[in-house]
């Protein structure tokens, strides 16, 4: 089992649809990251959306299954079972986006002699990174497309991450691969930092991509703003991918404990 972070004495782990969520914000999630040693061995922090909890429930993705349970740390992200754990279970998890984690860290936490190893992007966002913080270690390497079933582009991207140490190690390949990779980079047990599967994030950070504004996150829209600037690539991950949350939402309202939802518990995951 993956070692637990440290944590406050207020600090509650609250089980919803299946994932052990930690009941940390992005500010105190981004400060037990900080905490971590820099050589401690490879660890990865999953910030599970609606689509990742239907690939839990709905897909029964065993590997996913395989994935979630060896991870370090969940946080919740997405606005949708945000507002479903509210409302249909009264829990009570803070939201902790991927993207907003990403900002938090890059502003507050990481600094310019952190080394950092990035699968995934593009050699653009890594001299905008490199020249919006100032950072002197950034290692990158973009996996093919489709890479995550040719077993030979696979090695080679846990193999970069071996021989590349960082603290920080940012997977921006897509869900689920970057879960898929992170969970790879840590059954290899020669890796050190903490992996980060966090989306489009580095890429709204340095402008290449434009987020939503922050009233459309305020109001929990962020996905509709997606939707809006690009139908043909959201049109599934928001009907397909996500919308049966719904459905299993709707499964643990009528039998909670088959879903692991029989209160919060201290400590880490």
């Amino acid at each position: 089992m993956p070692a637990e972070p440290s944590s406050s004495p207020d600090w509650k782990i609250q089980t919803f649809l299946g994932v052990p969520f930690a009941c940390l914000d992005v500010h105190g999630t981004a400060q037990v990251i900080a905490a971590r040693s820099p050589t401690a061995p490879f660890a990865y922090i999953i910030t599970s959306n609606a689509s990742h909890l239907v690939r839990l429930n709905e897909l029964k993705d065993a590997r996913f299954i395989a994935t979630l349970k060896d991870a370090w740390l969940h946080t919740l992200d997405g606005s949708v079972p945000h507002w479903l754990s509210r409302k249909l279970f009264g829990l009570n998890i803070p939201l902790c986006p991927g993207s907003d984690l990403t900002a938090e860290l890059f502003e507050h936490v990481i600094q310019p002699d952190d080394a950092i190893t990035i699968i995934g992007g593009s050699e653009e966002m890594k001299r905008r990174l490199v020249e919006r913080y100032g950072l002197r270690t950034v290692h990158l390497h973009v996996p093919p497309m489709g890479f995550i079933d040719d077993p030979d582009a696979v090695e080679a991207a846990i193999d970069f991450v071996v021989t590349h140490p960082a603290r920080y190690v940012f997977l921006v390949v897509g869900a689920p691969r970057s879960e898929y990779l992170a969970h790879l980079i840590y059954q290899r047990g020669s890796a050190v930092g903490i992996g980060l599967c966090v989306g489009s994030s580095l890429n709204f950070l340095t402008g290449l991509v434009q987020r939503a504004s922050p009233a459309f996150r305020r109001l929990g829209l962020e996905w509709l703003y997606r939707l809006i600037q690009s139908p043909s690539t959201h049109i599934q991950r928001v009907f397909v991918d996500s919308m049966p949350v719904f459905i299993t939402a709707a499964k643990a309202k009528m039998n909670p404990k088959a879903y692991g939802m029989d209160g919060p518990r201290s400590g880490g995951p």
